[in-house]
């Protein structure tokens, strides 16, 4: 058995994505343990991913309230690009806004059970995807900071959502449509600055899930309620695992929660 602080898995980019989680002496190779009945006990202890203050209730994945509400890790602007200020040296902490945000950002195309438009840093390619479920990326565009790339991704989403429908895309219920021929296509309707930003890129990167059976439905576990958890591992996609039976766990939405696992 061993104990685990959530926080988010650790993914690789191959065919299939290899996943980890990192336990308090080993680290877990998630791929390795599908088809075995895993085990996972949660007694009620969380801790917040930003300083460490054990707590009751997580905000934003993680945080106490008072990191929520004040750490630059949970600013407006990671969940609202078009809200930085980092370009204009404010935010909450100057420092680390020009560190992370005054610097280039990809606005991209991601395809699930729909076309999904994002941003992200280029650090976090294709990782970003990964965590979302994606079947395919595509870069559309490198803007010269996260808030101009906040202000693209606003532009677009009257054409496409920013969302991902997180139950279809545990079912692997994948849009038909070409990112290719999407990218094509705005890339020839965008004006001034956008059109000067688009990418070279051309080819969508595929991405493949060590998944044994997808769900035909999915019901939700969460800790707080379901505390042990006995079940066989069908698949990881995202940052879920999926059980036999269409049970399936959001990780990184955990992230925190000291848990025992057991999968010998």
């Amino acid at each position: 058995m061993t104990e685990i602080n959530i926080r988010k898995m650790h993914s690789v980019y191959q065919s299939p994505i290899q996943y980890t989680l990192e336990g308090e002496n080993e680290q877990i190779q998630m791929n390795s343990l599908l088809g075995e009945t895993i085990k996972i006990y949660f007694e009620g202890i969380i801790h917040c991913v930003v300083c460490g203050k054990k707590i009751n209730k997580t905000f934003a994945q993680g945080s106490c309230y008072d990191c929520f509400r004040n750490a630059s890790e949970n600013s407006e602007c990671i969940i609202r690009p078009e809200l930085c200020r980092a370009h204009e040296g404010k935010g909450r902490d100057p420092a680390w806004e020009e560190k992370n945000h005054n610097v280039p950002h990809y606005v991209y195309l991601a395809l699930s059970s729909a076309v999904k438009v994002g941003v992200t840093s280029r650090d976090q390619i294709p990782t970003r995807w990964i965590d979302q479920g994606a079947s395919e990326g595509l870069i559309l565009a490198e803007c010269p900071n996260r808030f101009h790339a906040g202000e693209l991704e606003v532009f677009l989403k009257d054409s496409f959502t920013d969302r991902t429908n997180w139950q279809r895309m545990l079912k692997n219920q994948v849009s038909p449509e070409s990112l290719v021929q999407t990218k094509e296509k705005l890339a020839a309707d965008l004006m001034e600055p956008y059109s000067s930003w688009v990418t070279d890129h051309k080819e969508a990167l595929v991405l493949e899930y060590p998944v044994l059976e997808y769900p035909e439905k999915v019901k939700s576990l969460k800790l707080d309620r379901d505390k042990i958890i006995e079940a066989v591992l069908m698949g990881i996609k995202g940052q879920y695992l999926l059980f036999q039976g269409g049970q399936v766990l959001n990780v990184r939405a955990h992230s925190g929660y000291r848990i025992n696992l057991d999968y010998s």
